[in-house]
């Protein structure tokens, strides 16, 4: 198992990072999102306030198992994607989709990929915000609810 492991959004940004770092961290890539709204259905629930139903997407599942192996109760976990509302709410989905506590995990952000930005970054973690993570799931559910909802009616006016 990692003694401690970041977990990135690119490989090619996970391959940069590992360079500048000693062999107790393992950076690995989640490669962006790994959870999302089912494609088959609304995936909200309107009368529950907006409540999303989200589910593993199949072509993360195996990146999540691979993710989950390298984890255990002695890890330390630190999530760097980007610090913009999708990369917060990426961080909040692993948190949910390898089941791991808020209080356990560790959010770094960084500008550059530097061995001084990574560095600093670590001495310098942050919980994951939940005000951006709510943002875009703000967006996300207006954009299904567009998407199942008003395009259909749309169509049929054509």
């Amino acid at each position: 198992m990692a003694k401690k492991i970041i977990i990135v959004e690119s490989p090619a940004k996970a391959r940069t990072i590992t360079k500048f770092l000693d062999k107790d961290y393992t950076v690995m890539a989640s490669m962006g999102h790994v959870r999302d709204l089912p494609s088959s259905k609304l995936g909200f629930d309107p009368e529950n306030r907006f409540l999303p139903q989200y589910e593993i997407s199949k072509d993360k599942r195996k990146v999540v198992a691979e993710l989950k192996k390298q984890i255990d109760k002695e890890t330390e976990v630190f999530l760097a994607t980007d610090e913009d509302r999708e990369g917060e709410a990426i961080s909040w989905h692993l948190l949910e989709a390898l089941g791991l506590k808020n209080s356990s995990v560790k959010r770094i952000v960084f500008h550059e990929i530097t061995e001084s930005a990574i560095i600093n970054a670590l001495e310098n973690p942050r919980d994951v915000d939940q005000q951006l993570v709510n943002a875009q799931q703000a967006r996300r559910i207006l954009d299904r609810a567009v998407g199942y909802k008003l395009s259909p009616l749309l169509w049929k006016k054509n």
